[in-house]
């Protein structure tokens, strides 16, 4: 978020007017987020009312039961599967045309009515889940592959049952048998790879500690579940512990890793009024914090319920392969029963017409039409969660792969949006002596600037000298006594102000590069100069260069002055460039990107940059964990690396390719099979049993698995 319109802090007020008070406000401490009306974008990524069809299975907001009940699934998959398989081998053997294929007489008196009971029950507890599939699909007016599967299996089992009790002919047992555990054994496969996707909820749970150290009223501590802890509660985290809830800091420093949590791998320095994450490490300090968010509000859930909302949401392209299925399905209808007429004319065979329905619709159920669109679904998402790339909008994440320009906001995005030391100037001593005196007074400060000497004083090793009449003086600086001499820290307005001579020349070039600068006086004699910019990551370069590769044009967007902006872009590679931007005229950039017949993202943090993230047609949030960023954003970049958007724009195309491969094997499959199923080519000797276009169904659910599974970004 760039901060040009916020003011310095006391120490650097005189920089008001003079050309470098530009570069001092841009670092300024952000100011506190007006998420009323960030809301008023939410509805930019309001999912689909498809997903919620699915309510029974996932309206659960905790993760455990939501992993728990695809592991129910599959356990009733697989009990399912097992126990008709244990059927099927008697019914088999029982089968007059097995028996008939194999050359032997198993027939004995009553051998009907045992193959019949044995069926009814295959048919009612394995056909059970297909039946009840079929049921959901028929009550939404929207027939699909429980809906296909269902038919066959009962036009298989109510002729059979007939030609037991009524009629004389064939009984197809044996093909329900097969038919019903082969099916049984593809859906078995797929809820395995659903579930193998989605342990990314798990890792994400395994972050949180069970208990935490609560504070009593007498200053005591008593360990207490996590689950248990309530707003308000006092928390103390040892060294070394697991911080075990969001909360904000009252009493204690301490660096912390949040490199489980959001990627950054430096630990990051915690103090009194600091908000500290759940599942991150505390260091070498004692903390003592404040709960400030419980249950679904704290950040582990909401990135949990990112994932969840990624693997249940249906996408564009998936509603697409539901109508496809919707078709096949009155397509399979049609031909069964033209099949069956066409036979019955030329044969008047009911049992060779009848096998042949069967077999057509059998070959026409779209399982693995069904099949192809989620699996890569799920697997997109769990390869995105394990990369730090929260998919919060499925079709905006798909037509990601037509993205041709991506729109850059600066600070914090392409930058790190914090002061780093660039330059050290001294005059009459070594930088090293100019250094320390500087760290010595700036490390009682809590100006950016300040904390920006401070670190690279702390990556130096530097040993804090002892200051004395430590002020800040309003419209001169910081001053304070080192060893007792007398050192003031001022701004380019304060060294005009006070007719101090220094080199303008060289403040003016340090300006252009978007630099600040601040002198340092002993006495009022010039002892040098210190300059200082927003760091841009390392990472960011590369970003743009393997965008470029990937014909997508790159724009940096920034309230920086067009000087400072240039200096930034020619370090990145980026030749397109929006200077003194005001937040609200960002949109008003993806709009004009919009005319030139671009597909945009927009990249910045999610704060005031939520107005364009919600115009683009890809939203990508820097940085996770901010309320903004949650409610705007199409998908979120928890590592906050410029390198993810080249990797999310991989993953969007490596997932419409399998998207792509999945639907044309399944249909052209289906193309195929269907007339040679219906018997077109009988009298060539070709034909396809029902038990055989099973097998082959099942294959080609098998495959489609697979090739999902296969899925990677290139």
């Amino acid at each position: 978020m760039d901060q040009n319109d916020k003011s310095t802090d006391n120490h650097r007020a005189q920089s008001t007017n003079d050309e470098n008070n530009e570069h001092m406000n841009h670092s300024e401490q952000p100011q506190q987020t007006d998420h009323s009306h960030e809301r008023e974008h939410t509805q930019h990524n309001a999912h689909t009312s498809d997903h919620e069809t699915d309510s029974d299975s996932h309206s659960d907001h905790d993760s455990h039961n939501h992993t728990d009940h695809h592991a129910m699934m599959v356990a009733d998959f697989r009990r399912r599967f097992f126990f008709s398989v244990i059927l099927m081998v008697p019914i088999l053997a029982l089968s007059p045309m097995i028996q008939m294929f194999m050359g032997v007489d198993w027939r004995f008196p009553g051998d009907s009515y045992l193959l019949f009971g044995l069926s009814t029950s295959l048919f009612l507890y394995g056909g059970w889940p297909f039946i009840k599939g079929s049921k959901d699909e028929l009550a939404e007016k929207s027939p699909a592959m429980m809906t296909l599967i269902t038919l066959a299996i009962v036009v298989s089992y109510v002729y059979s049952s007939l030609t037991v009790f009524i009629m004389e002919g064939s009984d197809f047992f044996w093909e329900l048998a097969t038919l019903i555990v082969i099916m049984l054994l593809g859906h078995w496969i797929e809820m395995r790879s659903v579930i193998g996707a989605s342990r990314a909820l798990d890792e994400l749970v395994k972050l949180m500690p069970e208990e935490a150290h609560v504070i009593g009223e007498g200053g005591e501590t008593i360990d207490k579940p996590v689950s248990s802890l309530k707003t308000g509660d006092q928390i103390l985290v040892k060294p070394g512990e697991k911080i075990p809830i969001d909360g904000e800091i009252y009493e204690g420093q301490s660096s912390v890793n949040e490199a489980m949590i959001t990627g950054e791998a430096n630990p990051v320095d915690k103090a009194p009024e600091d908000e500290i994450i759940g599942g991150s490490i505390n260091g070498e300090g004692i903390l003592k914090f404040t709960v400030s968010k419980t249950g679904d509000d704290t950040f582990i859930s909401q990135v949990i319920e990112l994932v969840r909302e990624a693997q249940q949401s249906k996408s564009k392209t998936q509603r697409l392969a539901d109508v496809a299925a919707k078709w096949l399905f009155y397509i399979a209808v049609s031909a069964g029963t033209i099949t069956f007429t066409v036979w019955m004319i030329g044969t008047g065979d009911l049992g060779f017409a009848m096998e042949r329905a069967v077999t057509v619709v059998i070959i026409s159920c779209p399982h693995a039409l069904g099949l192809a669109i989620p699996l890569v679904t799920a697997m997109s998402t769990g390869i995105g969660a394990k990369q730090g790339l929260l998919i919060r909008n499925r079709v905006a994440f798909e037509n990601a792969r037509r993205i041709n320009a991506v729109i850059f906001d600066k600070t914090g995005t392409l930058t790190e949006g914090q002061f780093g030391v660039t330059d050290i100037n001294a005059i009459g001593l070594s930088e090293d002596e100019l250094f320390e005196k500087v760290y010595a007074i700036e490390s009682n400060s809590e100006h950016p600037i300040a904390q920006g000497i401070v670190r690279e004083g702390k990556k130096r090793g530097i040993k804090l000298k002892s200051v004395t009449d430590y002020q800040n003086v309003t419209g001169k600086g910081l001053k304070a006594k080192i060893e007792g001499q007398e050192i003031l820290i001022g701004s380019p307005g304060f060294m005009r102000s006070k007719q101090i001579d220094f080199d303008q020349d060289k403040l003016e070039a340090l300006s252009a590069e978007g630099k600040t600068v601040v002198y340092v006086l002993a006495d009022n004699t010039l002892l040098g100069f210190i300059a200082l910019s927003d760091i841009v990551r390392d990472s960011s370069r590369p970003a743009v260069d393997a965008l470029r590769e990937m014909d997508i044009e790159s724009y940096m967007v920034t309230g920086d002055n067009q000087k400072s902006a240039a200096h930034v872009a020619s370090q990145l590679g980026i030749d397109q460039v929006f200077a003194e931007v005001l937040p609200d005229e960002k949109a008003l950039k993806v709009d004009e990107i919009h005319e030139l017949g671009k597909r945009v993202a927009m990249t910045g943090d999610g704060v005031n940059d939520a107005p364009a993230l919600a115009k683009a047609d890809l939203g990508i949030a820097i940085g996770a964990g901010t309320d903004v960023a949650i409610e705007t954003a199409d998908v979120i970049l928890v590592k906050s690396n410029p390198q993810d958007v080249v990797n999310l724009i991989k993953l969007s195309r490596a997932t419409y390719r399998k998207m792509v491969q999945n639907l044309v094997w399944a249909t052209a499959y289906n193309i195929i099979a269907l007339p040679l199923a219906a018997g077109i080519l009988y009298n060539q000797g070709v034909v396809i049993t029902p038990a055989l276009g099973a097998v082959l169904m099942s294959m080609s659910t098998i495959i489609v698995a697979i090739n999902a599974r296969l899925m990677k970004i290139r």
